[in-house]
């Protein structure tokens, strides 16, 4: 790794500002390359988790990432310019500008349960702003990462973009090399020891983690349509996305309803879980059980677990699908409560008062992100001014992700930093301050022994 990396600053050194054009079609052949390996791609992550809904990579990692280069090429010209900032009166006729500058290697660690995707989606922000990038993805998804080497090293020699693969040690080591930007995706306790290699080099880290994302429903908003958009968030990838719904917060008095109708849409969406191809199994026996773990110790403190599919909850006629759960009844001690639950189980927290809502989620660390489902301009704007997180969706689930115009990075314990677009763009560039003197200035009156002409300037400037 360490040779690869001194290979890779050697190159930028001799390259250290790529032109638009360099850039421009680094970009373009690994468009091509995502484009022409797509059903490939789908194959590979589905064999990694067992199974894993063809529909679901094409729209989650495919079409995505299609979406944000072909975005970044159309902006990347305009976020290269050199941005001319004013200069104030006492300075005049000086000049001030920011120049873009790449930063140099770029280290990515990426993790399973969008393991192309969360992969690729930094290389492109990376590239675009003029780096070269080495990237360590996750062992869960062994078959993901070798096929994520092979394409990139078809089409990037390795002084340019690298993949290392291999466990939980090479990753350790490799969050200790010296980077000059390193971005991390994954969980909150393995964030922090990547922060504490990351700071022994001073290296600037980016930390996309992820939390406990609540939901709130309003009294008036209709049930049916909160449902559909929850469910579709929450089971996309059977719940394993770093920004899916984890709780439900509703009104109390509406708790009842609120399972009838997130019943009879989850029935309505899956007919059937174990033999059903659109719906994707959980990564590993390790979490097929830690999941299950969620399950039996709210049930033996006192919660209600209401099963959607209780024909298929005994039944394992495909491995590690899990049926969906609501969870009622719920205590903050229940570790379903406190950790992030990353499967398809959904707590139903009840609320009587709007400050009650925004209580709960205000005594908690802040979420990666925040849904609220209401059409009362009150409600929303106090949610969303009174709350913090790393991105809201109003009246519906994950699609903040996909707007490639807004930032996505979380706060606090979801993360540190922000990507996609103009903003990975930014992440991966020094923004450098340069002031230009002109050739007529009174720069003589600053210079000593100090008289009177530096007390005219002082009081000019104060």
């Amino acid at each position: 790794m360490q040779s690869i990396l001194e290979k890779q600053r050697a190159a930028f050194r001799a390259e250290p500002n790529p032109s638009y054009e360099v850039r421009d079609d680094r970009l373009k052949r690994l468009a091509e390359m995502i484009t022409q390996n797509a059903d490939e791609i789908a194959d590979t992550v589905s064999e990694d988790f067992g199974h894993r809904s063809k529909i679901e990579t094409r729209l989650a990692d495919i079409a995505a990432l299609l979406t944000e280069i072909k975005h970044t090429r159309a902006h990347l010209k305009k976020w290269m310019r050199v941005e001319r900032r004013p200069v104030a009166l006492q300075f005049k006729p000086a000049k001030n500008e920011v120049r873009y500058m790449p930063k140099g290697v770029v280290g990515i660690i990426s993790p399973w349960n969008y393991p192309f995707q969360l992969a690729i989606s930094p290389l492109i922000a990376a590239l675009s702003a003029g780096n070269r990038a080495m990237i360590k993805p996750s062992e869960l998804t062994p078959r993901t990462s070798e096929l994520t080497k092979r394409l990139l090293g078809e089409i990037f020699d390795e002084d340019l973009v690298a993949v290392v693969t291999g466990d939980a040690k090479v990753a350790q080591e490799f969050s200790a090399l010296n980077f000059d930007h390193m971005l991390f995706t994954g969980s909150t306790k393995v964030g922090r020891y990547v922060m504490e290699a990351a700071a022994k080099n001073l290296t600037p880290v980016t930390l996309e983690l992820g939390g406990k994302s609540p939901t709130i429903i309003d009294y008036d908003y209709p049930l049916k349509t909160a449902a559909e958009r929850i469910l579709s968030g929450k089971l996309l990838n059977s719940g394993q996305t770093c920004i899916a719904p984890d709780y439900v917060l509703t009104p109390k008095d509406q708790v009842d309803a609120t399972v009838k109708q997130l019943t009879k849409v989850c029935r309505r969406f899956y007919k059937n879980i174990h033999d059903n191809d659109d719906y994707t199994a959980i990564i590993s026996e390790q979490h097929f059980a830690r999941l299950n773990g969620l399950i039996e110790d709210a049930r033996e403190k006192g919660a209600n677990v209401i099963e959607i599919y209780p024909e298929e909850a005994k039944t394992s006629s495909n491995v590690r699908k899990m049926p969906p759960k609501l969870v009622t009844d719920v205590t903050p001690d229940m570790a379903i409560m406190q950790e992030e639950i990353f499967g398809p189980l959904l707590p139903l927290v009840p609320y009587e008062s709007l400050d009650e809502a925004i209580d709960f989620v205000a005594e908690r660390p802040h979420p990666l992100a925040l849904y609220v489902f209401s059409d009362n301009k009150i409600v929303v704007e106090r949610t969303n001014n009174e709350l913090l997180a790393g991105g809201v969706a109003i009246n519906d689930t994950l699609m903040h992700i996909t707007q490639n115009d807004l930032p996505f990075g979380g706060i606090g314990d979801s993360g540190i930093g922000a990507y996609h677009g103009h903003d990975g763009f930014l992440t991966f560039s020094h923004a450098k301050a340069t002031f230009r003197q002109s050739k007529i200035n009174g720069r003589k009156m600053l210079f000593p022994p100090y008289g009177k002409s530096i007390e005219r300037v002082l009081g000019f400037l104060t």
